[in-house]
């Protein structure tokens, strides 16, 4: 299955952060947070302005990017997790 969000959203897979401290302190489910880091799996083709053009989005697909705690919408996808989000959401593009 194949998913193209509409207008100025993108699909968001969370990348999920290390399970144990620094120390070595394995961290249990119930008292970890939801990752704020994902890679952008696909994006739309852009915001519609008022004058009918098409403003093409920042972020591409590839991207690892920095979003809101509670941006989005989770979808489930074959048993894999996603986020349906604005790129408005998106706080930052993380550069390796």
């Amino acid at each position: 299955m194949k998913i193209r969000p509409l207008h100025d959203r993108i699909l968001v897979q969370r990348i999920e952060e290390e399970q144990r401290t620094e120390s070595g302190i394995i961290i249990p489910d119930t008292a970890k947070e939801k990752p704020i880091m994902g890679k952008v799996i696909a994006v739309g083709d852009g915001r519609l302005l008022e004058n009918g053009q098409r403003q093409p989005l920042t972020v591409k697909e590839g991207d690892k990017i920095l979003f809101s705690k509670y941006a989005g919408t989770e979808i489930k996808i074959k048993g894999e997790e996603y986020l349906i989000m604005r790129e408005d959401d998106v706080l930052a593009i993380i550069e390796e």
